[in-house]
This record gives C-alpha cells, sequence and structure tokens, in this order.
C-alpha cells in the first residue's frame, strides 16, 4: 500500500482540513464581520473536536486497533456536527413566521442560565440560525459545513474500514 494512504498521512489530511476550516470561519468571522450564531459555535466546536482527533491519531500513528477507535471517535464528532449543520439548514428553509425569536448572548445565557437548559436552546436554535448572511455558489455557510462534515465522515469510514494499517 501506498505510504501516503497510510494511518498517519489520512489523520494528518484530516486535522489539516478542520483547520483550515476554523481559519476560513475567523476569517469570516474577523474580516467579513459575520457573527457566528449558536449552531454555527456548535459546528465549530465539532469541527475542532474532530481536529483534535484526527491530530491526536496522527502522532500517535496506531496499529489497526488504535486507527478504528480513533476513525469511530473522528466519525462521532462528524455526525453530531452533520446534525447540527442540517438542523441549521432545516431552520434556514423555514418561514419566518415560524421561527423562534433570537436568544440573547451566548456568555449572557451561561451566566444567568443552567448550563443544560442552554444546550436546549442552543441546539433548537433561532432566528439567528436561520439567516443567510454568506453564500458560495449557491451554498450557504451550514450548505458547505454539511459537506465538509460528509467529507470527514467518508475518512472516519475509510478508516474504519480498510483491511490494512500502512
Amino acid at each position: 500500500m501506498s505510504p501516503l494512504l497510510g494511518t498517519r498521512p489520512i489523520f494528518l489530511a484530516g486535522f489539516a482540513f478542520c483547520l483550515g476550516l476554523m481559519l476560513v470561519a475567523l476569517y469570516l468571522e474577523q474580516v467579513k464581520g459575520l457573527i457566528p450564531c449558536p449552531l454555527c459555535l456548535v459546528q465549530r466546536g465539532f469541527f475542532i473536536l474532530a481536529g483534535i482527533t484526527c491530530l491526536i491519531a496522527a502522532l500517535h500513528n496506531p496499529a489497526a486497533i488504535g486507527r478504528r477507535i480513533y476513525a469511530v471517535l473522528l466519525l462521532l464528532f462528524a455526525a453530531l456536527g452533520a446534525a447540527a449543520a442540517g438542523r441549521q439548514i432545516w431552520l434556514q428553509s423555514l418561514p419566518p413566521d415560524q421561527l423562534a425569536a433570537c436568544l440573547p448572548p451566548l456568555d449572557f445565557m451561561l451566566e444567568v442560565m443552567p448550563f443544560t437548559e442552554v444546550i436546549g436552546k442552543v441546539l433548537h436554535g433561532t432566528a439567528d440560525c436561520a439567516k443567510v448572511d454568506w453564500t458560495l455558489f449557491g451554498l450557504s455557510i451550514a450548505d458547505w459545513s454539511l459537506l465538509a462534515f460528509c467529507g470527514l465522515i467518508g475518512l472516519a469510514l475509510y478508516q474504519l474500514l480498510r483491511r490494512t494499517a500502512a
């Protein structure tokens, strides 16, 4: 098997991909002035968890069982992120009159509400999450995020199901 398809290079590619996505997110926030909604922050969190998993896996360069464990973790984080992106895409498709009111800032909610209530409100989504402020090739940030999570799911499945460790 080619060394480019070994465990370490594939997980390094996954890490680089997640790092690139975070740099794009920071660019859109800091340069373009797009403020992330609560579901965007959740998706960022899952990209960060997926990237850290890939980095640790690449540094560890495990044998078959370890590779599969890291792949399952990556699959879990990518699937949860895809669910959050899918929820946001669904919210973006709703008519404005069916959306919940906007939430107060996250730091304020964390100060005055129990953590579990904050998580519930963030995952439920609001009108903030339904706004489409930026598109590329007709796809919103949530659409691109879902595609990226699907790519990470594919990488995880490849690492999980392949036979040789190379």
